[in-house]
């Protein structure tokens, strides 16, 4: 059958003397790029502002990254008119944490603006050091997800020099912003 089942299907499976691939972990690759552009674009868009302190840079970049994760399993859920019928803690949990990454992006940036007084940057250079964090983490999720979807080199560094433009237009805003 064209879904894969009854006749045609290989016979492959628990029983059938041919071993399982262990499932792998998922990892939302594309909201981890999602949430390392929307970093990326807090950061820039404060500079129309002017420097923002650094304990309210962090706390933007925090609750703006779990404002957009709540947004995406609300919508994931409500999304799919089939939702409605089978809405469980269970399948809430696991869209929540299917959607992670995307607040869990904005943590490096926040890091990153969190350490800048160690490291004797200014604001002006605080914030560029969280946009380069954020651009960084954009750039290699985008990397690890090509690698780990096994595609060709050509294919990983199409990917890596997208997510650099990506980056790139992001930080030109931001110059244009000061």
């Amino acid at each position: 059958m064209a879904d894969g089942t009854g006749a045609g299907d290989r016979g492959d499976g628990p029983g059938r003397g041919i071993p399982q691939r262990q499932k792998e972990p998922h990892t939302d690759y594309g909201g981890a790029v999602y949430g390392s552009l929307q970093a990326a674009s807090v950061v820039a868009g404060t500079a129309a502002f002017g420097p923002f302190p650094r304990v309210g840079l962090m706390l933007l970049l925090l609750v703006t990254g779990l404002v957009f994760w709540m947004a995406h399993v609300y919508s994931h859920l409500v999304g799919d008119l089939a939702s409605y019928r089978y809405l469980t803690w269970d399948r809430i949990r696991r869209v929540a944490g299917q959607e992670w990454p995307i607040a869990q992006a904005s943590v490096g940036p926040a890091v990153a603006v969190a350490i800048s007084p160690m490291l004797r940057l200014d604001l002006p250079a605080t914030a560029w050091f969280a946009l380069s964090v954020a651009v960084a983490e954009q750039i290699g999720w985008a990397t690890a997800a090509a690698i780990r979807a096994r595609v060709s080199r050509r294919l990983v560094a199409l990917s890596v020099a997208v997510n650099l433009v990506l980056g790139l237009i992001i930080v030109v805003l931001k110059a244009k912003l000061l």
